[in-house]
């Protein structure tokens, strides 16, 4: 093993008084990103500990369990941690969709490049016009929220 390697957290993105990493989740078997979120150590714990996913809410400010509310829960398969040990690739199971908006995955919608190209790469000037909905939803989250 290299003994350059560190092997701490490095819980260093910082978001209302939280110390925080980046966590991504892929599905395990498809390999699609599902989505992106933060955890605390706190999150990491429950989730190393129940094998379900716990993320940090940084619009509620706390704990949440994924799929607590919409019955969507995603069952931890692996965790892969990266260079900086400063975020995590979470492999999970997803029950239903991971998106609130009803969606498998929360990376829904493709930027139109080809329209972007015309506007000379302004973000300011983007619409819906310039975003394709690549996903059909899975969920009513008007049933599930």
């Amino acid at each position: 093993m290299d003994g350059d390697i560190r092997m701490e957290f490095n819980f260093k993105h910082k978001i209302n008084g939280q110390d925080l990493i980046i966590a991504i989740a892929q599905d395990y078997k498809s390999l699609q990103v599902l989505m992106v979120a933060y955890m605390n150590k706190e999150a990491l714990i429950k989730t190393l500990k129940t094998k379900k996913v716990h993320y940090w809410s940084t619009s509620r400010n706390s704990l949440w369990l994924k799929g607590e509310s919409s019955n969507n829960f995603q069952y931890l398969k692996e965790i892969l941690v990266d260079c900086d040990m400063d975020s995590v690739l979470l492999k999970v199971k997803q029950v239903g969709g991971a998106c609130h908006m009803g969606y498998n995955s929360c990376f829904f919608r493709r930027i139109d490049t080809g329209k972007i190209a015309e506007k000379s790469y302004n973000l300011d000037d983007m619409s819906d016009e310039d975003l394709n909905i690549i996903l059909d939803k899975v969920f009513n989250p008007d049933d599930a929220y």
